[in-house]
């Protein structure tokens, strides 16, 4: 769905500004632009980066056709001059990213875009749709199968997203960030996101009666038989029912798939449903539980020693419905002036708002005996970390709070995706980025990843990177850009 031409999914005031940056002749400065985000959703303690697929789609696809000039000309507010560069544009910019999958922390950098101001302007909208989008989705879908506890998560929600891409799309973030799979089948074609299904409570209620109706899906599916048993009573009819219906299946060599509760006190049935199934003999039968769930409701069945083998979950894990909002931003954070890069900073009452300046680069630091992430340093471009020598970090929101680094490892997480408009980038598979994300969170400490007050997770800026900052915060309050 997203490898349509999307030149034109753009707000308004890029076009806008596009038309004076090319008549005040701004339209070729290189500037650099930032993408990344403030604050984690949920209050949680990390978030699972995603979407770098579609942005890359996105960018090599940036054409505008005869129709899209038409109807900027029938606006009468943009130049000729304009609407010509429009109809030969072609992407020229440079474009560095974080890889998909990866544990990320607000205020660095995730993409970094160098190239011609009309052009790092223009994409702003975007890639904050694609990314904003994904990062969510895969951020609450790493919360739940979390809170699952090595159990199988399905996800269920395309008839609750919004829009058909928020379904599609947000099936490929599930899947990146652990689920095993998903209702939703344009998500297998397009992206290889295993679909799976059986049935709805309609297919029983077409039938005389619940057991005709299992009756009959063992004869169409006999070796992967999952049923829905709660359409009338869980326990008196649907379970026995499904043994009725697995007798006669073992009869001819076949093992029961499942059977699904979709309502009801999940926690109370499914032990229920455990006892029965195991006095039939069926306790490889597996149980698999659905009915508005996220990683909560999640951890309290379990807690309560629900007997639950998979989840399938659906509007809260599709619309992130607990925070609905990643709220990553794109910023300006350098211009290039006679061949110097000159740092910019935005300034707000909201401290929070304050950007990072200039041209820089997210370096995660590892510990060399336990592999795992201490903390992250914002460092300007040319700037590197001697990692024989031991490095202090501060919490940039308390400057008290420091940690003493030794014997670590540094690595650059951004890495190069195109250069001057041609991708060298080749992207992975689903599956890579999934292996991928499941690894690089591994390595993050469980505090950091608890539910309710996570361990905050240092991310710093480097000594220069910080004196520039606080130059150019003294430079605007005394009214000196």
């Amino acid at each position: 769905m997203s490898k349509c031409n999307l030149s034109m999914l753009v707000d308004f005031y890029e076009l806008t500004m596009g038309n004076a940056y090319l008549l005040n002749e701004y339209s070729e400065r290189t500037v650099y632009f930032d993408m990344f985000f403030r604050r984690i959703p949920d209050g949680g303690g990390y978030a699972i980066f995603a979407g770098l697929e579609q942005v890359i789609e996105y960018l090599q696809n940036l054409r505008f056709t005869d129709e899209d000039i038409e109807y900027l000309r029938s606006k009468n507010i943009f130049s000729d001059k304009f609407l010509e560069y429009l109809k030969a544009f072609k992407f020229e910019c440079d474009v560095w990213s974080v890889r998909e999958g990866t544990p990320v922390f607000p205020n660095e950098p995730i993409i970094t875009v160098k190239g011609p101001s009309i052009q790092a302007q223009f994409i702003e909208t975007m890639i904050l749709l694609f990314v904003n989008h994904q990062s969510l989705i895969a951020t609450k879908a790493s919360r739940i199968v979390r809170a699952a506890q090595g159990r199988p998560v399905i996800e269920y929600g395309s008839r609750r997203a919004q829009g058909g891409d928020g379904a599609v799309l947000g099936a490929r973030a599930a899947y990146i960030a652990g689920c095993c799979g998903t209702a939703c089948t344009m998500a297998d074609r397009d992206y290889g996101v295993p679909a799976a299904g059986t049935m709805a409570h309609s297919w029983v209620q077409l039938f005389p009666t619940e057991l005709e109706a299992f009756e009959a899906y063992a004869e169409v599916y006999p070796e992967n038989c999952v049923f829905l048993v709660d359409t009338y009573n869980t326990l008196k009819s649907g379970v026995p029912n499904a043994v009725k219906v697995f007798e006669k299946l073992a009869e001819k060599g076949y093992r029961p798939g499942g059977i699904r509760i979709d309502s009801g006190d999940i926690a109370y049935l499914s032990k229920k449903a455990r006892k029965i199934l195991n006095d039939a003999g069926f306790d490889d039968c597996k149980i698999i539980v659905s009915n508005s769930l996220d990683e909560y409701i999640i951890r309290d069945l379990l807690m309560q020693g629900a007997e639950i083998d998979k989840f399938g979950v659906g509007e809260r894990l599709i619309t992130s419905k607990s925070e609905p909002v990643f709220g990553g931003v794109y910023k300006l954070a350098a211009i290039e002036e006679n061949g110097e890069i000159l740092p910019k900073i935005k300034l707000s009452e909201n401290v929070t708002k304050i950007t990072n300046p200039g041209y820089k680069k997210p370096v995660r630091l590892f510990c060399r005996k336990t592999g795992m992430a201490l903390a992250d340093i914002i460092l300007l471009h040319d700037e590197h970390i001697d990692d024989k020598k031991t490095f202090e970090i501060f919490d940039p929101e308390f400057t008290y709070k420091r940690k003493i680094l030794s014997d670590f490892t540094a690595e650059n997480l951004q890495i190069p995706i195109f250069e001057r408009g041609k991708c060298v980038y080749k992207s992975p598979s689903i599956e890579e980025i999934r292996e991928y994300s499941k690894t690089q969170l591994s390595l993050i400490w469980e505090e950091v990843k608890r539910f309710e007050n996570p361990h905050k997770y240092y991310v710093d800026l480097s000594e220069k990177l910080w004196n520039i900052k606080q130059k150019l915060l003294r430079n605007v309050n005394i009214g000196k850009l």
